[in-house]
């Protein structure tokens, strides 16, 4: 057991969920720290039937600490961790400062739960369009090697944290009633309205969003020979990312074969009845921490290709449920060494 644990930007709306799922799975601990920005210290925040106080970061506010779960900016991560773990933490980091870092893991624990065990202090979390595909193209990787994929993300607000939330309410709003709406997250208007940009400018026009979910899904599935083509677009959805999937394979897939594995993968969901008009959709998959597929079948312009439908919690499993998961590794590694 961990005997002092720390949530990193426990009044975000990723760290809130961290919270919630740290007392729903009762995570064994004897003391805990919220940690957040200073003008969040101060705050009491619930937790198990007590109010904890909410402490700025700072280097001291490590001292004693053994595990920390965190949420913040990139530069947060960048110039807090290492003091963190010099200070003797185990850090899982949901930023995406650390994720392509030769010396740090990349863990979805349904996938590879044994990259835990080479951490130097610093365990990441893929991006939330990542561990969605990710977990999909698992159980397809180890029956029949993924060769290539090409995929389409819709992307909900809440990816873009509360500014994008309060984008899309107050848009809108605003559209509906025929008035101006000044927004603060997006570069053009969210209601009624589709951004086929997530990221900023990268390799070959591609964005970083998307060159995100190239390199981490290479890292965590140990195959630097997959190809993958995507195309990340925001859409005026609250929550839950979801993604159209097309996998090319070096043997060929049946579409049953094909829901069997999804449906045998720890994490997975598979509801898929087209003629019931039965498929995952954002406004059911809110709130819970599986990954769902639907629409399975195969590709018709290609002998070995199935494609599929797949939609996530982003804020959960694509966030908080996954770092959660990790500490839970981690808790059982420090059980069977002792």
């Amino acid at each position: 057991m961990f005997d002092c644990i720390a949530v990193v930007g426990a009044t975000g709306a990723v760290g809130s969920i961290i919270r919630e799922l740290l007392e729903i799975r009762q995570f064994p601990h004897n003391r805990i720290k919220f940690i957040a920005s200073a003008r969040s210290a101060g705050r009491m925040l619930p937790f198990a039937g007590r109010e904890v106080v909410v402490e700025a970061l700072d280097d001291h506010v490590f001292d004693g600490v053994d595990l920390v779960v965190s949420s913040t900016p990139d530069e947060v991560a960048r110039d807090f961790i290492p003091e963190a773990v010099r200070r003797g933490c185990v850090v899982i980091d949901e930023s995406g400062y650390w994720r392509m870092d030769p010396d740090v893991p990349l863990v979805i624990p349904e996938v590879n739960p044994e990259a835990v065990r080479r951490h130097q202090g610093i365990i990441a979390s893929p991006n939330c369009s990542t561990t969605q595909m990710v977990q999909s193209l698992k159980p397809l990787h180890d029956a029949a090697r993924v060769l290539r994929v090409v995929v389409s993300t819709y992307q909900a607000v809440s990816g873009a944290g509360l500014p994008g939330s309060r984008d899309l309410d107050g848009g809108t709003r605003a559209a509906l009633d025929g008035e101006p709406f000044r927004y603060e997250c997006f570069a053009h208007p969210i209601a009624f309205n589709c951004i086929p940009q997530i990221g900023s400018p990268k390799h070959l026009g591609y964005t970083s969003e998307e060159m995100k979910m190239v390199f981490e899904t290479r890292k965590i599935l140990g195959d630097d020979s997959i190809q993958i083509c995507p195309t990340c677009v925001r859409v005026p959805v609250a929550n839950c990312h979801s993604e159209s999937i097309l996998v090319e394979t070096e043997r060929k897939l049946t579409v049953d074969e094909a829901r069997r594995l999804f449906a045998a993968t720890p994490g997975l969901v598979v509801l898929d009845d087209l003629e019931k008009k039965a498929y995952p959709m954002p406004i059911d998959c809110t709130g819970r921490d599986e990954t769902f597929i639907g629409r399975v079948r195969e590709d018709i312009s290609s002998p070995n290709g199935v494609a599929f439908w797949c939609v996530s919690d982003n804020l959960r499993k694509g966030a908080a449920t996954n770092a959660v998961q990790i500490a839970e590794l981690l808790l059982r590694g420090t059980r069977s060494e002792g």
